[in-house]
């Protein structure tokens, strides 16, 4: 097959992906989404890469998206000693980076969803850990996110050496996500049931 028209087929089959992945998890009770998110906490908690981490970067979870809430898990990086950064995205160039915040909840919407940092706070130069979020990911570290490609252009600027994980409800982790230019495979994905380190392609 001819290489643009794979890649084309392979765009439509994440989109379609995508699609039926926010179908499913909208499905679930939010209590239960809450309990498999304090699975993956604990899990992060104990990942050794997280143990040795002092700048990590989370995400604030999206309103209504049954995302993987990571919230109980900021204060106990906090107390460990280390400095928490979130994604911050440039309103003009669209660009993504992180920025280390004192308190979250302080965060606001800036109408991409999620609560971000203000601009004045400090922008990470290097991190340690970056907990990346997904629709679905597969064995090789391969995912299905939104679609805008912040992670995907944002990641090659801190990994390595920054390790990054993927978190997703047991139910997201598939056989195969179809690999598309610029996709970067995460380096170790956590579920609420497991730990697996991404196998190379």
């Amino acid at each position: 097959m001819d290489p643009d028209a794979e890649a084309a087929l392979r765009y439509r089959a994440k989109a379609e992906l995508r699609k039926r992945a926010r179908a499913v998890r909208s499905s679930i009770p939010l209590d239960a989404i809450l309990e498999r998110s304090r699975r993956i906490q604990r899990a992060l908690a104990e990942l050794p890469a997280l143990v040795a981490a002092r700048r990590v970067a989370l995400f604030y979870p999206i309103e209504g998206r049954n995302e993987v809430d990571l919230r109980e898990l900021d204060p106990l990086l906090r107390a460990r000693g280390a400095r928490v950064a979130y994604p911050s995205i440039d309103p003009e160039s669209r660009a993504m980076t992180f920025r280390f915040v004192e308190d979250p909840e302080a965060m606001e919407e800036r109408g991409l969803g999620f609560r971000e940092p203000d601009a004045t706070d400090e922008e990470a130069a290097a991190l340690d850990v970056i907990v990346v979020p997904a629709l679905q990911i597969d064995a090789r570290g391969h995912r299905i996110g939104y679609g805008a490609g912040y992670y995907d252009s944002t990641l090659p600027r801190f990994c390595p050496p920054a390790h990054a994980v993927g978190v997703v409800f047991d139910f997201q982790l598939v056989a195969e996500v179809p690999a598309t230019p610029g996709d970067v495979p995460l380096g170790t994905i956590v579920t609420d049931a497991r730990v697996l380190a991404a196998e190379p392609a």
